[in-house]
């Protein structure tokens, strides 16, 4: 059974969208992956003109070709991990609509869009797609998907944040949330304890205590009582948030970096301080470089903060391995954490968008949701979380800015260049927040 908090790179290509910052992809696999990273929002815009122009002539309903057929693209991960939840749903949607039927045809994540470009363009697009949370910004942004009635899906007032943002460009919904992953605190309990840390911690004071402890008990320079790239964003961001900062805002259709208010330059004075009390690792060095697993696995860390697979990736010690939320500066809070995971949007050039809609609202249901909560699976709203690490470590999320341009800002590496200035003592926090966010406002608004 396939997990979302498994490493997708064993025995199949990656899972972008869940494992941001911590794969370990095949060449090919990462080829795939930088080609869909990297498909010019031009190319989409222009397959949708060709789709406009010749979906005019279409009829509503269901086309000669597709006799009452509803297609649905789902990712392989549904159909060996949870297919009962998808026959279920497709019962439901025939018993509410006699004559049709619903054929789910099986994706992989590598060529997906490649293959979802290609129905673009020949208007042949499937009526329901599943996308990665990080997919789905330049597509919305491009007019490939239809809008939805928010408040018609289960639950959709409790979505989680950083699902039900990657949905939402100009102020309307084009994406459900599906399902999600989350990252947590993997830790070795056996130096936790002989650091004398018999509770684990509630705050960021606390963890940043425990950590000082886990130093004293561990000499080597290169041990780091919490393992965290000097570049990492994704954890850097969290702090942020957590907070009550952002990466960028709009005002009056025009984005503004934000990196340089007062929320978010105190998220970022308590990431610089977190860093350089917890972690050895170099400052200006990014998460997959080494792999947080790795060191860990090495002895060279007593805790790391990563997708919660991470702890299936800690060679010897797998028996001495716990997982913890990673806590806020609040005491009693989880920190907002950056969310993997999918959504399912409706394409444009459907014929059958009311009948998809309806399709989403039975796989989306409060009783599909938790069938695949039961699996190991997030559920896409707070109202559905258990107490587990993974799940309340989902009740508080972020999702970067909802911008056709956001890939330039990650390509472009402005947070990492800022992080490594801010912890390198090149620039002062504010030199480093503010030259980051002209940046992040100027490529944001680019045409």
């Amino acid at each position: 059974m396939a997990k979302w908090y498994e490493p997708m790179w064993v025995g199949r290509a990656p899972r972008g969208h869940l494992l941001r910052g911590a794969t370990r992809p095949s060449k090919t696999a990462l080829g795939a992956i930088m080609n869909r990273r990297t498909i010019s929002f031009a190319v989409v815009v222009a397959a949708l003109a060709v789709a406009a122009s010749t979906a005019a002539a279409a009829v509503s309903g269901p086309t000669a070709g597709s006799a009452k057929t509803l297609t649905v693209w789902l990712q392989v991960d549904a159909r060996s991990g949870w297919p009962e939840v998808v026959a279920a749903a497709n019962q439901q949607f025939s018993q509410d609509h006699p004559g049709w039927d619903v054929s789910v045809q099986y994706q992989n994540w590598p060529d997906h869009l490649q293959k979802f470009d290609a129905t673009l363009a020949a208007n042949t697009t499937p009526d329901v797609i599943e996308m990665g949370n990080t997919e789905m910004t330049k597509y919305m942004a491009a007019g490939a998907f239809a809008a939805l009635n928010k408040s018609s899906f289960a639950n959709s007032g409790s979505w989680l944040k950083g699902l039900a943002k990657s949905g939402n460009y100009g102020g309307k919904t084009y994406g459900v949330p599906y399902y999600a992953g989350s990252r947590v605190v993997t830790y070795r309990t056996d130096l936790f304890k002989k650091a004398g840390i018999k509770k684990l911690p509630a705050s960021l004071a606390e963890y940043t205590a425990d950590a000082k402890k886990l130093a004293a008990h561990n000499s080597s320079k290169s041990f780091s009582p919490v393992y965290i790239a000097g570049e990492d964003w994704y954890v850097a961001m969290s702090f942020v948030y957590d907070y009550g900062g952002q990466i960028a805002a709009t005002s009056k259709g025009k984005w503004i970096g934000t990196l340089d208010r007062a929320p978010a330059l105190q998220g970022l004075a308590a990431f610089k301080r977190f860093f350089l009390a917890a972690s050895r690792a170099s400052k200006t060095t990014i998460e997959t470089r080494p792999n947080p697993y790795d060191v860990f696995a090495q002895g060279q860390a007593a805790s790391m903060v990563g997708p919660s697979w991470f702890s299936c990736c800690v060679g010897q010690f797998k028996t001495v391995v716990g997982q913890f939320v990673m806590p806020s500066h609040v005491k009693g809070q989880p920190m907002p954490g950056f969310l993997g995971g999918s959504d399912l949007a409706v394409p444009a050039s459907s014929s059958n968008k009311d009948l998809a809609a309806d399709w989403i609202k039975d796989f989306t249901s409060t009783s599909s949701e938790k069938a695949l909560q039961a699996k190991g699976n997030i559920p896409n709203a707070t109202n559905l979380l258990s107490n587990s690490v993974n799940e309340r470590a989902a009740a508080r999320s972020w999702f970067v800015p909802a911008a056709k341009h956001w890939v330039d800002v990650e390509n472009g590496n402005i947070l990492r260049n800022m992080l490594a200035q801010i912890l390198t003592g090149k620039l002062t926090i504010k030199q480093a927040a503010s030259s980051a966010s002209d940046n992040i406002a100027s490529v944001l608004n680019g045409s």
